[in-house]
């Protein structure tokens, strides 16, 4: 099968919005918000019995002469440093229309972290999850509400949210590069950014109250991606005890990796569109130049890249062959996805137009396509697509993680299907709708209003999964959300604390079997077991994507 790009298909024209946050600090401090790390002390901030360490350096900031190279370690301090405040995030445009931020801009000084944490001075011993944010490796932060570690820390949990480098800045390849690198190996400086943050996790996550052998990593689209990948790596996957992947994995996926080769022919392309005819030339372009140059029509998409550094071979292979990192694993997608539109254009979606569709992506096998993803009535049609749509942007990527797992990682497996759909925007929203990626897009007075979405979209989870239904203040949450919220939280903190995702109060979740005997967990307002009824349209698309 030719897996498309179809992360375009997500952008939601909003413009980004941005929360500045205040520098302001007071003239002294109590000793219990100073922690001293490696490099020196940092001072913090108190936040109803938590404490909050803000834009904490884990990387030296990789400008200039370090611009594409691997993350070198930070300049030790002798003052007290504040941590009070989020660093500048990664170099990107304003893409999605449901991020919002309260770092201080954009960036290449960019590598910072963030940790809240409930342990009082002295404490230890605490498990810590480790989050990394989404937006297609071309944008995000770790500075997001939506991401915010508060709710998490109230629940015994030291979390921690990671920037990393993004498109052009975060996977460039070149044949200078390479030659350069000691690894021989260019690229994929966005994962090696989460990797040397997971180091400096191991190395000061203690002086937190966090106990370094009981590291989660999590991440929701590109961040699961990147969960996926770090476990593919082998120079990350013992820095870590557990792993969640919420819609998306580096195993089959239209979103790489990309062959050195391949990745070094559209880094020269690119440097050549600069009128770059060297690597120092490039490096001395100013960023928002080159950054803006990714924006232009024609320019490559800059993502995962097979550098046999980072990752060594593809990732199904390292999965198959039983190498990655053997941790327990959650993992899980939403209901819907993608929108039946990425299957039918602007058609109707009538069984003509549906058929039609399938004969021109699948040719003589689209009859058999079409008993999988069956719509026999008009009627059937938007969802029988809408289905076939969701897999194959993520959901078989995500389940192909979830099933080489099961198999060859001797660890529980634990998969969901998150199924809550949003509720109704505010009043204070107007005519505004939904974008495919959970975004929000403004629409003229009189327009018609867009059906609501029947299933969970893209990226509807991360809110209810981490306790911050209260941060986005675009829908109008119900008893209901804040139900499933209160049950897929619990979930995810009993994995994070003991590997399994049981406990009080829920329903039994049991790890997954191999085979037609897997079971999923639906997360919906009334939260159930369920078998995996859907592994034949799984199994269809594995063969599609080994030809």
């Amino acid at each position: 099968m030719k897996l498309i790009w179809l992360l375009p298909l997500l952008l939601a024209p909003t413009p980004t919005l941005v929360f500045a946050q205040s520098s302001k600090t007071t003239a002294t401090a109590p000793a219990a918000t100073q922690v001293k790390v490696a490099q020196g002390t940092l001072e913090g901030t108190t936040d109803n019995g938590l404490r909050v360490f803000k834009g904490v350096p884990f990387a030296a900031p990789p400008v200039g002469p370090l611009r594409w190279q691997i993350p070198q370690p930070v300049q030790a301090w002798t003052n007290v440093r504040p941590a009070k405040q989020f660093g500048p995030r990664a170099m990107q445009l304003p893409l999605f229309g449901d991020m919002s931020f309260r770092s201080n801009g954009v960036s290449e000084d960019c590598l910072y972290l963030n940790v809240w944490t409930p342990a009082k001075a002295g404490q230890k011993g605490l498990p810590v999850m480790v989050y990394f944010y989404g937006g297609g490796f071309q944008a995000g932060d770790g500075s997001e509400p939506r991401y915010d570690g508060a709710s998490m820390a109230r629940r015994g949990i030291v979390a921690v949210t990671v920037n990393y480098r993004l498109g052009v800045f975060g996977f460039f390849a070149h044949p200078e590069l390479t030659k350069e690198s000691p690894n021989q190996a260019s690229g994929n400086y966005g994962f090696l950014d989460q990797t040397a943050a997971l180091r400096w996790v191991q190395q000061n996550i203690a002086a937190f109250g966090g106990d370094p052998k009981q590291v989660t990593i999590a991440g929701e689209s590109a961040g699961s991606m990147s969960v996926s990948a770090q476990m593919a790596s082998p120079l990350s996957k013992t820095l870590f005890a557990r792993a969640i992947g919420e819609s998306g994995s580096m195993l089959n996926t239209g979103f790489g990796p990309l062959s050195l080769t391949e990745a070094e022919k559209n880094g020269v392309a690119f440097a050549t569109s600069l009128g770059a005819s060297s690597l120092a030339t490039l490096r001395a372009l100013p960023a928002q130049q080159v950054l803006e140059a990714t924006g232009k029509p024609g320019a490559p998409r800059f993502g995962p890249i097979l550098d046999n550094y980072f990752l060594v071979k593809k990732p199904a292979a390292t999965f198959a062959a039983g190498e990655q990192a053997h941790v327990p694993l959650l993992v899980g997608w939403n209901s819907q996805e993608m929108g039946y539109q990425a299957m039918l254009g602007p058609e109707k979606p009538t069984v003509e137009n549906y058929t039609k569709a399938l004969q021109k992506q699948y040719g003589e096998q689209a009859t058999e396509i079409q008993k999988l993803y069956p719509a026999t009535t008009d009627t059937q049609v938007e969802q029988a697509a809408t289905d076939l749509a969701s897999d194959r942007f993520i959901a078989y990527s995500t389940w192909k993680w979830a099933d080489a797992h099961l198999q060859t990682g001797g660890q529980p497996v634990y998969r969901y299907l998150y199924a809550r759909p949003r509720p109704a925007m505010t009043p204070e929203m107007g005519n505004a709708t939904a974008g495919l990626a959970g975004g929000v897009v403004k629409q003229e007075a009189g327009a018609p209003k867009a059906p609501p979405a029947k299933g969970a979209v893209h990226s509807a989870e991360i809110e209810y999964a981490l306790g911050n239904l209260g941060s986005n203040k675009v829908y109008a949450w119900t008893p209901d959300d804040y139900k499933v919220s209160a049950t897929l939280q619990s979930y995810f903190v009993n994995f994070i604390k003991t590997g399994n995702p049981n406990g009080a109060g829920l329903p039994s979740w049991p790890a997954a079997k191999a085979g037609d005997g897997a079971q999923v967990l639906r997360v919906d307002v009334n939260t159930r077991v369920e078998p995996d009824a859907n592994r034949s349209r799984y199994l269809f698309l594995d063969q599609q994507a080994s030809k």
